[in-house]
């Protein structure tokens, strides 16, 4: 009964494997409108502008004919789409002084700020991206300005793009703002480089340390030549009072032998 079952079961393996080469399949006719149809497909496009979020991509169109050939090809900018997480930036302000920050990168905005909507959220007083800690923050835009910018503004900004037909998170990004007081901290990094680290800085920005192409303001206690000043001033100052002691010392031994070789009356 075990080699039978065997059996049945190997000839019902072997008519499904025959089956599909016994039957006669029916021939398609390709219609011949069809035959001279040309076809405009994207041959070629670069990445994605953008590591998270929205962005752009060129692509190459062209016009494919049915022998294969390319002709009329055009480059054509469309938006693209990577993940959605964008994680945290951070900014240092100065009370006073006029701030803004876009949700969208500069070159998105053209073409994507009309079909998404913006949602924005506040976490004041705090650096975080924990949600929990966020309240609304009305902004109806996707751009936020500060104009001055107040203390009351530090914070941490969550913006979130959505579609505007399914309302699907594409984007999320936080922006965390520190705010200080102008006279807390110089945030001028230029000026606190000794003169070397200047000349060296502008020679990474291509720019030659030429005294009539670039002039570097810097305190007379930084030059070498005031250190050289100091050392022979100090120098001089230490010969002449060795040179005072060693005439004292010598007057002093000149009286003594006077007195001694004096005769005595």
């Amino acid at each position: 009964m075990k080699t039978l079952g065997s059996r049945c079961t190997l000839g019902m393996l072997s008519c499904a494997f025959y089956l599909p080469l016994a039957v006669s399949f029916q021939r398609v006719t390709i219609p011949a409108e069809l035959k001279s149809v040309v076809a405009k497909v994207a041959v070629n496009a670069t990445s994605c502008s953008v590591t998270c979020g929205l962005g752009f991509k060129l692509e190459e169109m062209c016009e494919i004919t049915p022998a294969g050939e390319r002709r009329n090809c055009t480059m054509r900018r469309s938006p693209c789409l990577t993940t959605w997480g964008c994680g945290l930036l951070h900014f240092t302000v100065p009370v006073g002084k006029p701030f803004n920050f876009s949700c969208l990168s500069s070159d998105t905005v053209e073409f994507v700020s009309r079909a998404y909507t913006y949602t924005w959220r506040l976490a004041p007083g705090l650096i975080t991206m924990n949600d929990v800690l966020f309240v609304p923050f009305k902004n109806p835009g996707f751009v936020v300005r500060f104009s001055p910018t107040r203390e009351s503004d530090a914070g941490t900004y969550r913006c979130d793009v959505r579609m505007l037909k399914t309302f699907r998170v594409i984007k999320r990004a936080y922006f965390g703002v520190r705010v200080i007081r102008k006279d807390f901290v110089d945030l001028n990094f230029q000026k606190s480089l000794t003169h070397e680290q200047q000349l060296a800085a502008n020679e990474v920005e291509g720019i030659k340390g030429n005294n009539t192409n670039v002039e570097v303001q810097q305190h007379f206690w930084q030059r070498k030549s005031f250190y050289k000043s100091l050392v022979g001033i100090g120098s001089g100052v230490i010969g002449v009072v060795l040179l005072r002691v060693a005439l004292r010392s010598l007057q002093k031994t000149l009286r003594r032998s006077d007195a001694e070789t004096q005769p005595e009356f």
